[in-house]
This record gives structure tokens, sequence and C-alpha cells, in this order.
């Protein structure tokens, strides 16, 4: 085994490219659906480097091997600059083509086009376990393209997720009450950050694997779920969120859920320390690949 800095700077310093691998990491270098604080676009690069630090052996939570895995890091997708519908569009084809994809974003926008994909490839609409500090419901501006706040909500109204099989985890933001109830009306169910704290990993994945049942389903891990204490790297970051064990205790207990995709989104390096944003999203998608593994 190499030193941990002279790893490969890809994903756990994976070597194999082949887009056929069943599972592929890709990056997607894309924020111009950012309502806050810039700099996603360069979130990909900072996870790769930050997953170094787990390439030293087994997870010891069941021992389970990610590199007993069919792995490949094919490295980042193409993005059409300035265009959010023509980024989006060129995002999905690529998504297409691969069997389980797993991307490191990005802004929260990226999952609109990978859910399109997913859905499309499956041919019915999935469940959605959805870790975030904000809805992410809001209307668009009339005329206005998609964003990072407004993805579920395009997600649901073209039937890409089925809101009666979506959980949203962490969620404290201001809101509009409108905007709220606007997804909790169509039978999705929200636990807020107070409720994870107040409650534990076993009974939060419990009510996790309860509503999204059977049926393929999605992953879409937005860091700033975590308290900025854990994740300062974030372009919009809210007191109160989740403690970082939290997190990996909740996605280690989902097993049985037949995931068919994941997204991390929203790191934005320019605001981490030490790595630690970095860290914790290459962190969460080692703990989402032992599920598999």
């Amino acid at each position: 085994m190499p030193p941990t800095f002279a790893i490969p700077p890809s994903f756990l310093g994976i070597t194999r490219q082949e887009c056929s691998a069943a599972f592929c990491i890709a990056g997607v270098p894309f924020d111009l659906g950012t309502t806050g604080r810039a700099g996603a676009r360069d979130g990909p690069r900072a996870i790769r480097a930050a997953s170094r630090m787990l390439v030293d052996g087994q997870n010891p939570r069941g021992w389970k091997d990610v590199f007993r895995l069919d792995l490949a890091d094919v490295g980042d997708l193409e993005i059409v600059p300035g265009d959010v519908p023509g980024s989006l569009a060129r995002i999905g084809e690529q998504a297409a083509v691969f069997r389980h994809l797993i991307a490191l974003g990005g802004d929260h926008t990226i999952t609109l086009a990978l859910l399109r994909a997913a859905a499309r490839r499956h041919g019915e609409p999935l469940g959605l376990v959805h870790f975030d500090a904000h809805v992410d419901t809001w209307p668009d501006a009339p005329g206005a393209a998609p964003n990072h706040g407004s993805v579920f909500r395009h997600a649901v109204e073209e039937g890409l997720v089925d809101p009666r099989r979506l959980v949203q985890i962490g969620i404290r933001s201001p809101v509009p009450r409108d905007v709220h109830q606007w997804i909790v009306g169509r039978g999705a169910r929200v636990v807020t950050a107070e409720d994870v704290h107040l409650s534990t990993p076993d009974l939060v994945a419990a009510a996790v694997r309860d509503t999204v049942g059977a049926g393929p389903a999605y992953l879409s891990f937005d860091i700033d779920a975590l308290d900025p204490s854990q994740a300062p790297g974030t372009g919009t970051p809210e007191v109160g969120g989740l403690f970082t064990w939290q997190a990996m205790g909740i996605l280690a207990r989902l097993q049985g859920i037949d995931f068919v995709g994941m997204d991390l989104v929203e790191v934005c390096p320019a605001f981490d320390t030490a790595e630690i944003t970095a860290l914790a999203g290459a962190s969460l998608v080692w703990q989402y690949l032992g599920l598999h593994a």
C-alpha cells in the first residue's frame, strides 16, 4: 500500500475508468444553480482528494470491503458553461449509460438530471431518501431555469419520484409555509434535524425504510444536512444540523432499500476547514458503497 499522499487522485485511488463497471463514480463540476455562496464546482476534486484517508482497510461496521465491488472512477461529466438547461440535458445524456452512478457534485441542481436518467432507466417513479437542511421545493421564478432550491418540486411534478416514497432528513432552514406544505401535502415524510437529535439512528433508519418500501430508490445527500461545525465548506450552511456520526449511522442502517444511484452535493472547498467537509462527503459515499459490498 503506498503512503496516503501518493494515492492516485481518483476516488479511493480507483484506477479503473471503464463505464461498464457495476458502480461508477463521476464528478459533476456544476454550480450555476446556487443561490448562496458559489464554489461547488470544485467539490468533486476535493472529495476525491479527501477520500485517500479511507483506503487503509475495511469498514469496521460489518467489515465491509468496498474494494470487492466492481468500481470505476470515470472522471467528470461534461457541462455546458453558462447554460443550466443545456447542462442538465448533457449531464442526463451521460448519466444514462451507467448501471449504477454515484455522482460527486456540484450543486443540488444536478440531481434533477440524474433523477431523469435513473427514472427512465428503471421505467417507474423512484423512491427518494433526501438528506438536506432545505426541502428544495421552492417554485422557480417565472421563466427561470431550475436551481438547487427547486430540484425536488421539478422531480415530483415530472413524475420522477413518488412523493409517498420520499423522505427528507435534516430539514431546518427558514422556509415559507406553503413551500414546506407543498411536499408534505403530496405524502412525503419530513424528518427535521431536531427529530434526529431527539431520536436514534436505528429509529430514523426504520422510519426511512418504512417510507421508501420496496422498489427502486435514489439517495441524494446535500452536505448542508450536516451542522456547519461538521461541514463548514458549503454554500448555504444552516445551524442546528446533523452530526457526522448521526448521518453515517443512519446511512449504515439503510440495508434492504433498493438503491439504484446516489449523489453527494454542495461541497464548496473554498469555505472548508482542514478538509473536514470534503472528508465527510467522501466518508458518506464510502458508507453508501458499504451497503452494496
